[in-house]
Order: C-alpha cells, then sequence, then structure tokens
C-alpha cells in the first residue's frame, strides 16, 4: 500500500521567544514492510542545527526557534509504500541490547494493579505470543480508549487504575506487564491510515514485544490488533519519551499552545 502523509505542528508562545530548540523524531524508518520513497521536512520560524541517529535508530533532527518569534511550524509530508507481515518486524537492531528492555521506567512501571493483571498471565498455559495477545486483549479490557484523562506523564499503573487512557497509555502498560513476563518490549510512535477519515489530530501509539523465532511483533492494543499495511512506524524506544515525534525547551518565561495536524491517505500505485 502506499500512503501520502503530511504531518503539521504549529507553536504558538505567548511571549517572543529568547532561545528554544525542538527535537524531532519525524523521520520514518527503513524497515522491514516499509519503504520511504520520499520525505521532506520545512520550518517556518525555526532552522535546522543538527541530525543524528540516536540510540533506537531513530532519525532525530534539533531544531532552534528564531529568536524573537511568537509561532513556529514544522510540517513534513512524504510518501511511503508498506506491507502486512501480520506485525512483525523482525530481528532485532539498534544501538542498545536486547536485555535493556527488559528494564521497566518511570512511565511503564507496574503498581498493584498491573501486578495483578501480570500474576494472571503467568498462569496463561499457552504459547508466549498466544499470551501477548491475551495481555493486549486484557489491557483493552480494562482500559477505555477515551480522549483527555490523561497525558504525557500520567503513568501506565495510573492509567490502568483510573480505567481510561489513550494509545500511550494502552502501550505503555502492555510494555510494563510484557516487561514484568520477562518479555523484551518497546515503544512504537508513527501514523495509521484511518478508514473512516483522512485528517486526524495525532500521530499513533502502538508496541512491540521480542517473540523467539520471530523477533519484534508489534500489537496495536487500542485498535485490538497487529500493525498491518496502513501502519508507518517512525521511532521506537523503551517508552514515550524516546519516541516522542516533538520535544523541547524554552528560555523567557515562557509557554506554548501546540496543535497537530495529521492526514493520511492511500495512493493509487500506477502499473
Amino acid at each position: 500500500m502506499r500512503l501520502s502523509i503530511r504531518h503539521t505542528t504549529h507553536y504558538r508562545f505567548d511571549n517572543p521567544v529568547v532561545h528554544a530548540l525542538q527535537r524531532l523524531r519525524l523521520t520514518p524508518k527503513e524497515t522491514q514492510g516499509q519503504e520511504i520513497l520520499e520525505w521532506s521536512m520545512e520550518y517556518d520560524n525555526a532552522f535546522e542545527e543538527l541530525t543524528y541517529e540516536d540510540q533506537h535508530h531513530n532519525t532525530t533532527v534539533l531544531v532552534g526557534v528564531a529568536p524573537g518569534t511568537k509561532e513556529v511550524t514544522i510540517t513534513c509530508s512524504g510518501k511511503v509504500d508498506t506491507h502486512d507481515h501480520a506485525g512483525v518486524i523482525g530481528r532485532h537492531a539498534g544501538h542498545l541490547p536486547l536485555w535493556s528492555f527488559l528494564a521497566q521506567t518511570k512511565l511503564t512501571r507496574p503498581g498493584p494493579g498491573m501486578k495483578k493483571l501480570v500474576s494472571d498471565l503467568r498462569k496463561f498455559d499457552g504459547e508466549r505470543l498466544d499470551m501477548l495477545h491475551e495481555l493486549s486483549r486484557s489491557t483493552l479490557d480494562r482500559v477505555e480508549y477515551r480522549v483527555g484523562k490523561t497525558d504525557a506523564q500520567t503513568t501506565a499503573e495510573e492509567s490502568y487504575a483510573a480505567k481510561s487512557g489513550v494509545c500511550q497509555d494502552h502501550a505503555h502498560i502492555f510494555i510494563g506487564a510484557a516487561r514484568a513476563l520477562d518479555v523484551p518490549a518497546r515503544y512504537v510512535s508513527g501514523y495509521l491510515m484511518m478508514n473512516d477519515r483522512i485528517e486526524q489530530e495525532a500521530t499513533h501509539a502502538w508496541a512491540e514485544a521480542y517473540v523467539d523465532g520471530l523477533g519484534w511483533v508489534g500489537f496495536d492494543i487500542s485498535n485490538g490488533i497487529s500493525p498491518d499495511e496502513r501502519y508507518v512506524r517512525v521511532a521506537t524506544g523503551r517508552d514515550y519519551r524516546d519516541a516522542s515525534p516533538v520535544t523541547g525547551i524554552s528560555f523567557g518565561n515562557n509557554s506554548q499552545v501546540l496543535q497537530v495536524d495529521v492526514e493520511v491517505e492511500q495512493q493509487q500505485v500506477q502499473q
């Protein structure tokens, strides 16, 4: 499937910027089931400082904000060819060893509720892959998808206890429980082509777990499936903080208002 993507991030600052930097992880990965045909990034009132590959093989761009500006727009666009491999990414690659994805983070660490979930899954008699699918189902059964009840700082246990969250929370719960079950797991940020609309208000997030014999396998807990050809992988990490599309700092007693617009649609491939 050929997907056309346009992703616009718009910042408005209360006061003219004295100094600000943004870290962007907005470039899709070249990986199994995904080829990048073209990709560009444009900046309004900002400029590229440095591009590098981080420890997770994420293409990372540092962008400086022009001093004195009150608005910044970052626009990414391109085309990606995708293929359905039932969520299987395959072998481990990256600068971090596989065992590093067993370590819990502040956002994934299980509390009493998640520990009960893990205890129940330890009794699961099926194969590891079946257990992970059951973990995905159990997470969605427990935690209703509801926008506005959590934020980027909400931990997996807090979302699990509140019984509500979004894709980021579902992924953190799955990752935290999988690691407690001795399964390496990681966070994925990217794009999803929706069947009912082109325009979206955010990027998407899901999880991947490492299964012997298959390698990394994806689980979109929020939609109850493994990623297919409608998904585009952009960044991976131990949790949201490692794979967030945009993070930044600013100086000068400034607060920011962020607006995100995403468009993902299928393009016809000419033979």
